[in-house]
């Protein structure tokens, strides 16, 4: 068994140097619980922003697929409804069912491709680019209260951050 030295009380007297008594310093302790995995709180906040993109978009009598929908359409312009539920993250046959809702509501049109006539392309009407542009204003709201406690450079650091991973793993 090792023990520590002990402190002792300088000795009086103009010969005697001073020295620091002796400390032991304990190694930091494990953390109580490892780090969350980045997969994780990828997930948790993918169901939280979709929870809130929900209840968000109900006001405009809008589900989370139709506005995916409708904002694919808007950026990428006609697209087939294989290519639209691949960017949709949605089974072709879900985006069938989204198409004929958003078709029955005025808010996309079929239209045949000129190069070939068997493929189908879809389309925002214009009553599709307003509804879209109503809702894009609530979805900036629902990111501005994500990012609410940064400040531009680390958002725009988060952004490039998480394309930098889509692009990982679409890559592998």
């Amino acid at each position: 068994m090792t023990t520590k030295p002990r402190a002792t009380a300088p000795k009086s007297g103009p010969a005697t140097a001073r020295t620091a008594p002796s400390v032991t310093v304990a190694a930091a302790a494990p953390p109580a619980h490892p780090p969350m995995r980045l997969t994780y709180l990828v997930g948790q906040l993918d169901r939280i922003v979709s929870r809130r993109l929900t209840e968000a978009l109900a006001v405009h009598r809008l589900t989370l697929p139709q506005f995916t929908a409708l904002s694919v359409l808007n950026a990428r312009g006609r697209s087939s409804n294989a290519q639209l539920a691949e960017r949709s993250f949605i089974t072709p046959q879900s985006a069938n069912e989204v198409v004929k809702t958003m078709e029955s509501n005025g808010w996309v049109m079929r239209e045949s491709d000129l190069t070939n006539r068997r493929i189908v392309l879809l389309q925002l009407t214009p009553t599709g680019k307003a509804l879209l542009r109503r809702c894009d204003e609530t979805v900036d709201r629902v990111e501005q209260s994500m990012l609410e406690n940064m400040d531009e450079e680390e958002a725009q650091a988060l952004r490039t951050l998480l394309r930098g991973c889509v692009r990982n793993l679409r890559a592998t």
